[in-house]
């Protein structure tokens, strides 16, 4: 009663594409980020998807992090929240950086204050156990998993502290992990080119 037929599916005569979060969803949560790897069934799972429907890797951390933990070609990687898109090589429009095809990096004006802000939180907030400065490229982010939560407070004032001075960057949080990014406007097209 509740079947529908092939020509009932919403989906007929337009193309799915899947768009996964890498941590919490490919990747169990884990204390130490560097250590946030897939299992090969995982992998496997995707690479399957990718077979039927174009799949992109969405996440906070460097792209090229990303794809060494998932270590598929076939596959799309947006890093830095979609500052740093990369997908693959056949068939896209592409600019040479390394050994990768980037397709799209709006925030690359912004690399050195980035690098500059990374410097500035490592020496600030080095005193507080299991605080990590995560730098991943056009973004950063600053993990307190692992921080006493009486301290929570002392490590987000001193994160503020840093970026005050920075009216360009924007402070935002997410699961027990405070991130820095560019405030950028998205007027641009961010998405894949054929």
């Amino acid at each position: 009663k509740h079947v529908r037929r092939d020509n009932e599916r919403p989906s007929i005569g337009k193309q799915i594409v899947v768009f996964l979060d890498y941590d919490g969803t490919l990747s169990p949560i884990v204390d130490d980020p560097n250590r946030a790897f897939m299992t090969n069934e995982m992998r496997e799972a995707v690479r399957d998807l990718a077979k039927f429907f174009p799949t992109a890797i969405v996440s906070g951390r460097c792209r090229a992090k990303v794809h060494n933990f998932v270590r598929l070609s076939e596959l799309y990687y947006a890093g830095s929240h979609g500052m740093d898109i990369k997908g693959p090589s056949k068939g896209q429009r592409k600019v040479s950086d390394g050994n990768q095809t980037v397709l799209c990096q709006p925030a690359r004006e912004f690399l050195p204050m980035i690098d500059e802000v990374h410097k500035s939180l490592v020496e600030k907030i080095n005193y507080i156990p299991g605080a990590i400065v995560e730098n991943n490229k056009f973004c950063l982010s600053v993990h307190y998993r692992c921080v006493e939560e009486k301290r929570w407070v002392e490590l987000a004032d001193q994160v503020k502290l840093v970026i005050k001075d920075y009216q360009q960057l924007r402070l935002s949080q997410g699961r027990k992990v405070l991130e820095i990014r560019p405030k950028l406007e998205r007027k641009k097209k961010l998405t894949p080119e054929a």
